[in-house]
C-alpha cells in the first residue's frame, strides 16, 4: 500500500509532504499495491498510552480479559493503537491476579498489549493521591519478582518513592529489569538526585502527587531538570496542570523529553457519575473525577484528547505527536518496533484532518476509516 499526499510526522517533530509504503504490516522503503489519498491529512505513528488505568467502565485491576477487551478495542477507536495499561496499589493477592492478564497481550482486535505500568504499591503514604494508604508497601525486591512472574515479564514501567526505606537499593537491584518512576512522593532534591544517579530514569504525573516547585527547595521536579535523560509525564487534560505550566514545561524540558498520558480511569467514554478506583468511589462531573475529599482521581480523557489539549494550549503539534507515539515508544523499550513511521517499524498510523478528527487508523497495516 501506498500513502501518498500526506502531511507525514518525522520523528525529529516535523512534518513533511511525502508517501509512506505499507508491506506485510511494516512500514517500507517503497512498494506496490493500492493507494490511500492523504490530501489534506496529516499522517502520524499510532499513538502509545504507557498510563492509563481503565476506560468504557472497566479497569486493569479488574483483572478479566473481558475488560481489557473493551479498553483496548476504545483505545484503537480514538487512534492509541498500543497500550501499556497501569495498575493500582491493592492488596498483592489482587494485583497478583490482575498481572495475570499480561498474558493476553496481542490477542485483540483493539490495541496491541504491549506492558504493564505498576503503579503503586511502592509509594509515600505522604503523597498516596487517589491510591489508597492501607495497600501502600515499602519497597520490595521480592515482591516485584512475584509480581513480575505473574505479569510473565510484561511490567515495563514501575513507580516507587524514593525517600521510602529501602528505596536506593531497590533501585540498584531491578533498575535493570524494569524502567524505574519516581512519582507519589514527598522526596526532596538531594534524595531525588541520588534515585536518579542509581538508575532511575522517569517522573510519574509530573507536579501531581509530588512536592511543589520552589525557589529554595526544587524537590522531584529540579531534580527532573537537571537530570538530563529523565523523562517526564503530562496529564494535559486542563484539570491537573494549568495550560501555563504546561507550556513553562516544554519551554524548560523540551519535547525530547515529555510523555503526554491520560492516567484516564474507568468512566473514560462514559457519562458523568459514580465510579470506583484502587477501591475507592470517585464522582465524574465534566472534565474532573475525585475522590471524596476534593482529590483529583485520574482524568476521564483519552491520550488523543491529551494531544488535541496541548496543540489548544499552544504546543506545535509536531512536539505534541512526538510526545505520544516517540517518547513513550523509547520509554518502555519498544522505540524499535513502534512509536514512528520509519521503515521496518509496526505499521501502525492515525491520519487526521486540519482539525485533528480522525480520518483513518492503520494497525499493523489495517485500514479502518473513520468517515
Amino acid at each position: 500500500m501506498r500513502i501518498k499526499n500526506g502531511l507525514v510526522f518525522r520523528d525529529g517533530g516535523h512534518f513533511e509532504y511525502d508517501s509512506l509504503f505499507i508491506k506485510n504490516g511494516q512500514f517500507a522503503e517503497f512498494c506496490a499495491g493500492e493507494e490511500l489519498d492523504a490530501e489534506g491529512l496529516y499522517v502520524i505513528p499510532g499513538l502509545i498510552d504507557i498510563h492509563f488505568h481503565g476506560c468504557m467502565g472497566h479497569d486493569f485491576s479488574d483483572g478479566t480479559t473481558e475488560g481489557l477487551k473493551a479498553m483496548s478495542g476504545y483505545q484503537l477507536k480514538n487512534g492509541i493503537t498500543a497500550i501499556c495499561p497501569a495498575t493500582m496499589s491493592l492488596p498483592i493477592e489482587e494485583l497478583e491476579r490482575a498481572l495475570k492478564c499480561a498474558s493476553y497481550h496481542g490477542k485483540s482486535e483493539g490495541a496491541t498489549f504491549v506492558g504493564v505500568n505498576l503503579e503503586g504499591p511502592f509509594l509515600s503514604p505522604e503523597k498516596a493521591g487517589a491510591q489508597k494508604k492501607e495497600y501502600l508497601r515499602l519497597p520490595d525486591k521480592e515482591i516485584f519478582g512475584r509480581l513480575q512472574r505473574h505479569a510473565g515479564g510484561m511490567i515495563k514501567l514501575l513507580t516507587i518513592a524514593p525517600e521510602m526505606p529501602g528505596a536506593m537499593e531497590f533501585v540498584q537491584a531491578v533498575g535493570e529489569k524494569v524502567r524505574i518512576s519516581l512519582g507519589h512522593t514527598a522526596t526532596d532534591y538531594d534524595t531525588a538526585m541520588k534515585a536518579f544517579a542509581a538508575g532511575a530514569r522517569h517522573v510519574t504525573h509530573f507536579y501531581n502527587a509530588m512536592e511543589p516547585f520552589r525557589h529554595r527547595e526544587p524537590g522531584l521536579i529540579g531534580a527532573a531538570y537537571d537530570t538530563k535523560d529523565v523523562m517526564v509525564e503530562l496529564i494535559a487534560d486542563g484539570q491537573h496542570i494549568h495550560p501555563a505550566v504546561i507550556r513553562a514545561t516544554f519551554q524548560m524540558f523540551g519535547a525530547d523529553r515529555i510523555i503526554l498520558i491520560s492516567d484516564s480511569m474507568r468512566a473514560c467514554g462514559l457519562s458523568d457519575g459514580v465510579y470506583t478506583l484502587g477501591g475507592q468511589a470517585v464522582t465524574v462531573s465534566g472534565p474532573r473525577a475525585t475522590l471524596s475529599d476534593g482529590t483529583l482521581a485520574g482524568s476521564v480523557c483519552n491520550l488523543m484528547d491529551m494531544v488535541r489539549n496541548a496543540v489548544k494550549m499552544g504546543i506545535p503539534l509536531g512536539d505534541a505527536v512526538k510526545c505520544a507515539t516517540v517518547n513513550p515508544a523509547k520509554a518502555i523499550g519498544i522505540y524499535g518496533t513502534r512509536g514512528s513511521l520509519r521503515s521496518g517499524r509496526i505499521a501502525d498510523a492515525v491520519l487526521l484532518d486540519k482539525d485533528l478528527n480522525i480520518r483513518y487508523i492503520i494497525q499493523e497495516g489495517r485500514v479502518i476509516s473513520c468517515g
